[in-house]
């Protein structure tokens, strides 16, 4: 739906100098900037004022563009301001700027149990030093490594040690920003825990509605699990009915994701949708009445948010709520209203609340993915003319999963780097199970266990995700299912942004400028695509890795790579700090070997624990001092210290020449102190990855 003239959409011309705002808040965020925002934007309001009330003798009226140029000058600071007051860190009483022994916390979401650790955020009430209590704000992240943990619920009191660290940067090249994903969240520090370094003060203080929701939801949970056996089906059934996604296994996200499909995991904006056609079904009854346009939007509003109730609240389902909300009320108080000028009145009022929705990867696909519907749908559509009336109702399905499907794509690529290729089968094909699996499964929940009806209803739940899975399981593994590997850059995703946008709105307006603008879009483009790939086919490099108590090393020659370590390529250490490297370097042929094993390569050369790699030398220095039969030194380029071998560098220098050592993760940190320690006594250059950035050395 495109607006004719502007004033369709003011609100959507009013979000654009907020958003940039809030952009440019998100890079400078201190109190530092406080001043220098509020400062301006009070000026700013002022003159505003004094315009509106002295327009006629200002003769303002004939300078009509002054008072658009304010009120995008006061969105813009407004939008600043909002960044700088939301970020904790900017608080005095943050308790990161507190003395303290003891933190007094407060569990503020539903903690999970993964890899044996308890995990949930905590707001930090209060800091405890000796006899002193003061009151703080800041968020916490902690994990906790306690069966006894599993007990632990929203709303619950701890005092815990104040032996929190800050979130580790990245450490090795392309691995995933933890510590600017906790930062977007405004968490900045965690804590993990023991058995006796926690003790619970208190139960149940958080907010009553949403521990409501989170309780009754977890009831819901267990009534699945009653009548229904299979546990992929309870996991994906409670997903995709309830968000509750903390049994769901990392093989089905990935069968999901690479089909195209993983939004219907997450109850956002098309689940909310489908209940609002149900509804909307039910109660279409009520336009008969005079009043019963509006009762049935009341009704319709309170039921959608009685389903995000059960859904515990989730921010997903709350936005689509929340949005879905607002076109409710537009459509029935209002003869004609532009879909995306509501939208924009959604996103205004929740980036006011909270503007580091901005940076949430859910919040931007969901509104990209409704404006692509609203806008890019109805183009795609009168691309092809169907006559038959089921064709008809098949090609505006396909219009709708195309539209949301490629305006989605350049933002997917840059978070997720793959595209489906079967999206539209996939999509297509999930519409009737999904609906199927909703509906029973809200029937099934909203009745009580009644004999042969509640068993039948699970059964077919149950049936009906065991066959979609099936199906998506067929395409995932299908030949050509995605392509993988796709690395923008900053630059490089705002091109192809901008070429899909020329593209259809050449579809829009058969303008032959605006294919003349997208063609060099598209060349420049491939160009830093191209250039991108030669650069790194054509790069020889050893990268050491930092990693957490363990080994590894990776040779790179143009698109192969040899990579030492004793992680195996399905371990989530390997697959979260090695893999993501790899792919992004463009490497498609990588041989993983353990540190002990013999090599002989086109371009890597290992015996025993010597390694030529080109023109490099590389010795690895494990449990003992090297071999040296000769008695002659032995030049290498470097030496890789690891697995505590409690060499002496003194009696390592006698028999070997080497420019510079490197300390890895596996080694322990007393080993590392005492090495680092006899490294400066004999000024020899060393880094110690433990902790810090991997390091690449090009090699030619």
């Amino acid at each position: 739906m495109l607006a004719n003239h502007k004033g369709e959409v003011p609100f959507l011309l009013l979000l654009l100098p907020l958003l940039t705002g809030i952009a440019l808040g998100l890079n400078f965020s201190t109190s530092f900037f406080l001043l220098r925002a509020i400062t301006p934007l009070l000026l700013f309001c002022l003159v505003f004022i004094i315009i509106n009330i002295c327009y006629r003798q200002l003769s303002v009226y004939k300078f009509n563009w002054i008072g658009g140029v304010l009120i995008n000058l006061i969105l813009f600071l407004t939008g600043w301001l909002s960044v700088i007051i939301h970020h904790d860190l900017n608080r005095q009483n943050h308790f990161s700027k507190q003395s303290a022994k003891q933190l007094l916390v407060r569990i503020n979401n539903e903690p999970t149990l993964k890899n044996g650790l308890v995990r949930f955020t905590a707001v930090v009430e209060h800091t405890v030093f000796d006899k002193d209590i003061h009151q703080t704000t800041g968020s916490l992240l902690v994990a906790i490594k306690d069966t006894l943990a599993t007990t632990l619920s929203y709303g619950d009191k701890l005092l815990i040690p104040a032996t929190y660290t800050t979130v580790d940067t990245p450490l090795n090249p392309a691995e995933f920003n933890y510590k600017q994903y906790l930062a977007n969240q405004n968490i900045y520090q965690q804590a993990f825990l023991f058995p006796s370094q926690y003790k619970i003060t208190g139960r149940g203080t958080g907010n009553p509605i949403i521990a409501y929701s989170l309780q009754f939801r977890q009831r819901l949970v267990n009534k699945l699990k009653r009548n229904m056996h299979d546990t992929t089906a309870i996991a994906v059934a409670s997903t995709l009915i309830l968000g509750y996604k903390a049994n769901l296994s990392q093989e089905v996200l990935q069968a999901y994701s690479k089909t195209g499909t993983i939004h219907i995991l997450s109850v956002s904006g098309g689940h909310v949708a489908i209940i609002y056609l149900l509804l909307n079904l039910i109660f279409s009854f009520l336009q008969r009445y005079r009043r019963g346009r509006m009762v049935k939007a009341l009704l319709i509003i309170l039921l959608i948010w009685a389903y995000v109730l059960l859904t515990g609240l989730s921010p997903a389902a709350c936005r689509a709520a929340f949005m879905i909300s607002f076109v409710i009320i537009g459509t029935t108080y209002s003869r004609y209203i532009n879909i995306l000028n509501i939208l924009a009145v959604s996103a205004c009022f929740m980036v006011l609340y909270n503007p580091f929705l901005l940076v949430d990867v859910g919040f931007q696909l969901s509104y990209l993915a409704v404006a692509g519907m609203v806008v890019l749908q109805p183009i795609v559509y009168n691309l092809i003319n169907v006559n038959n009336k089921w064709g008809d109702k098949f090609w505006v399905a396909c219009s709708v999963s195309i539209a949301a499907q490629v305006i989605t794509f350049p933002l997917s690529a840059l978070y997720f780097h793959q595209f489906p290729i079967y999206f539209l089968i996939s999509n297509l094909f999930i519409l009737i199970p999904a609906e199927v699996i909703l509906c029973t499964g809200a029937l099934y929940l909203a009745i009580p266990q009644i004999p042969y009806i509640s068993s039948s209803l699970a059964w077919v739940l149950e049936s009906s995700i065991l066959l979609m899975d099936k199906v998506l399981t067929a395409i995932e593994h299908a030949p050509f299912a995605s392509v993988s590997k796709i690395w923008l850059n900053t630059v490089e995703y705002v091109l192809l942004s901008f070429l899909i946008i020329c593209v259809f709105y050449f579809l829009f307006s058969k303008k032959k400028r605006v294919l003349g603008v997208g063609l060099v879009a598209t060349l420049v483009l491939s160009l830093s695509v191209s250039i991108k790939r030669v650069k790194e086919i054509q790069k020889d490099s050893i990268t050491f890795l930092s990693l957490r108590k363990n080994q590894g090393i990776i040779f790179k020659q143009g698109n192969k790579a040899i990579v030492l370590t004793n992680l195996s390529p399905s371990d989530k250490n390997y697959q979260y700090s090695i893999q993501p490297y790899l792919d992004s370097s463009k490497v498609t042929d990588t041989s993983v070997y353990a540190f002990n094993s013999n090599i002989k390569s086109a371009f890597l050369l290992k015996y025993r624990n010597l390694i030529q790699f080109k023109n490099q030398k590389l010795l690895i220095v494990d449990k003992a001092m090297p071999d040296n039969p000769s008695g002659t030194k032995l030049n290498v380029g470097y030496i890789y210290l690891t697995g505590n071998s409690h060499v002496s560098l003194k009696k390592l220098g006698a028999c070997v020449i080497y420019s510079k050592l490197f300390i890895d993760g596996s080694n322990s940190a007393s080993y590392i102190s005492d090495i680092t320690q006899q490294a400066k006594a004999l000024q020899i250059n060393y880094y110690i990855l433990k902790g810090n950035k991997s390091l690449t050395l090009a090699s030619n």
